[in-house]
């Protein structure tokens, strides 16, 4: 099976045709010559270009990496893993001050990505364990999972990065450009406070790419940065064995449904409110996480299966997991956030898999609109969801598609083949430098900060 990220073929341009009429002086001999010169010279130009920056007349694809990098027709890229070792603090950022939380605890929930990744880029032929050879480098903490586990509060968490960071002369050399970090909740890389100053130029990878209602500012860069799928229940990705299967839409006893907590957001009270206004067309339960009514997640997911559509509002921002795990419920997920990124747009038409509707309309008239779609374009809908689900899904390299390859393409297109900061300098014999002409192989840690 061919991967869902290799490169299409360059497309045929077709030469504009003009209708105007010339009313010019006739060609003479001097504008014929004229005419080849150009020709020649935008051949010459074209094949220039065509060509890898300061290649050597004898070089060819295959002796030329450069040619394979960053937008490639296949993966060539080398990823160095920070030890948990190799720096002091590092191991707080993944186990907690007293080195208590483990990382199978921190595999559950939404943060459990920061886990899956930092894992399968361990296994991965792409990991390199020299420095000097890496294209990126990965950072790997369990910061949310953390956190949430009392391992670190919020001030421990901004020093201890700050700290990690000071250790590292290649973060030094690229400014941080070419460094990995994963932030997997909504509160993005604001769970480290001072990433604006520190990491703002860092590739981030997070599911949130905005964060504005408690805070002035994203941490989400569309430019660098890169949006990963949330954590879905593993129980509910794999092959065959599914807790949950789901069912044909001629069984379902729902329209649609909204399977969450209010929140005090305007979209989930809306549609709880529209959910008792409508109780056969669309279900809400109240949902209960503790005591002897607490919803567990057989029950979560059998009544996701139960509509014909899964809607997912907005919630503290803007991404939620409901529309990840609608595809293996097999609902149609509308979207009801309107700042929401998603994952993979590169190769993912969400127009055929998905509906996002304004969530100012919230009401009836989404009942209705919703109420109006035949079932054979909601199963066409279904049915094309089924060909990239497998992009969720956080599977070993191996697999042809996996949520691990979608990221491997999108940070190979981050590759840089040269690293610079605004204190990063350099010779005329390559020799790279810091402001006191210290060269790089004598840099020592702790590196000043901005």
């Amino acid at each position: 099976m061919p991967s869902l990220f290799e490169r299409p073929g360059s497309m045929n341009n077709k030469p504009r045709v003009s209708s105007a009429h010339h009313h010019g002086a006739p060609c003479t001999r001097t504008h014929q010559i004229g005419a080849i010169l150009v020709v020649a010279a935008t051949f010459f130009f074209t094949r220039l270009f065509d060509q890898p920056s300061f290649a050597s007349p004898t070089e060819t694809a295959e002796s030329s990496p450069g040619r394979e990098r960053g937008y490639g027709p296949h993966l060539s890229l080398k990823i160095y893993v920070y030890d948990e070792n190799e720096i002091d603090g590092l191991k707080a950022l993944l186990f907690g001050r007293d080195g208590t939380i483990t990382a199978n605890a921190c595999l559950k929930g939404q943060w459990g990505t920061q886990v899956k990744i930092h894992r399968l880029l361990l296994q991965s032929q792409f990991r390199t364990t020299k420095k000097e050879e890496a294209d990126l480098f990965f950072v790997p903490a369990y910061v949310k999972c953390v956190r949430i586990m009392g391992g670190l509060n919020a001030k421990e968490i901004n020093q201890t990065y700050v700290k990690v960071i000071s250790q590292m002369p290649y973060f030094r050399r690229s400014g941080g450009r070419d460094h990995i970090f994963v932030f997997p909740s909504g509160a993005g890389a604001h769970l480290f406070r001072s990433w604006a100053t520190y990491i703002n130029r860092s590739i981030i990878l997070t599911p949130e790419g905005d964060c504005t209602d408690k805070r002035d500012t994203s941490a989400f860069n569309t430019w660098k940065d890169i949006i990963i799928p949330g954590n879905i229940d593993d129980g509910m990705t794999k092959d065959g064995a599914r807790i949950v299967q789901p069912l044909p839409l001629s069984k379902r006893k729902y329209l649609a449904n909204y399977l969450g907590r209010a929140q005090k957001k305007v979209g989930r009270l809306k549609l709880i409110e529209l959910a008792k206004q409508y109780p056969e067309k669309l279900e809400s339960p109240e949902l209960n996480f503790s005591g002897p009514n607490k919803f567990g997640r057989l029950e979560y997911f059998q009544h996701l299966r139960n509509a014909k559509f899964c809607l997912a509002p907005r919630g503290e921002s803007s991404w939620t997991l409901r529309f990840y795990e609608s595809f293996f419920v097999e609902c149609v997920p509308v979207i009801l956030s309107d700042q929401v990124e998603l994952p993979f747009q590169n190769v993912i038409d969400y127009t055929q898999i998905s509906i996002k509707w304004p969530s100012n309309l919230i009401g009836p008239q989404l009942l209705e609109y919703l109420a109006s779609i035949p079932d054979e374009d909601i199963e066409a809908m279904i049915a094309r969801g089924r060909q990239v689900r497998c992009l969720w899904v956080y599977a070993i390299e191996s697999k042809p598609c996996s949520a691990m390859q979608g990221i491997l393409w999108e940070l190979q297109r981050k590759v840089r083949q040269f690293h610079q900061s605004t204190e990063t300098f350099w010779l005329h014999n390559r020799t790279i430098v810091n402001r006191n002409l210290v060269e790089f192989s004598h840099w020592k840690p702790p590196m000043p900060l901005p």
